[in-house]
């Protein structure tokens, strides 16, 4: 049976990129690819900056729980925050010509095209998300 590995950070940016280090060394370790690790890197970078900024509003009182899983063959992700949680459904379409030009609004459509599966909790304040090694 896989371990689950728990980090609590705090809804700053310092935060994240603990975070992101120890999960990067632990994909390393395990022989992820390169190409695997920057996906992973980068649904977890969105992931956790959503997390910050749309579910606890840079509130630094707040937390952000990461929450990892992983052997040879996959890595497994899930990122919750302590806000009211969202409808991804109603998430503007970032490609619609009036989106297009937005400096963000990006960051669930590159954790789709980046993971292998992603998953939104019924409240919608948490995300889980696989990466296959192949």
């Amino acid at each position: 049976m896989q371990e689950w590995h728990e980090i609590i950070i705090p809804s700053t940016p310092q935060g994240r990129r603990q975070a992101e280090a120890e999960i990067m060394t632990r994909a390393q370790e395990l022989g992820f690819s390169q190409e695997a690790t920057f996906s992973i890197k980068l649904a977890l970078e969105e992931a956790v900056t959503n997390a910050i900024k749309h579910g606890n509003h840079f509130d630094k009182t707040k937390k952000v729980l990461i929450l990892y899983c992983c052997n040879h063959k996959n890595f497994t992700l899930t990122v919750r925050d302590e806000g009211e949680g969202f409808d991804p459904e109603k998430v503007p379409d970032p490609t619609a010509p009036e989106n297009i030009r937005l400096p963000y609004g990006r960051g669930i459509m590159l954790m789709n095209a980046y993971m292998d599966r992603i998953e939104f909790s019924p409240k919608g304040n948490e995300v889980t998300m696989v990466k296959e090694n192949r």
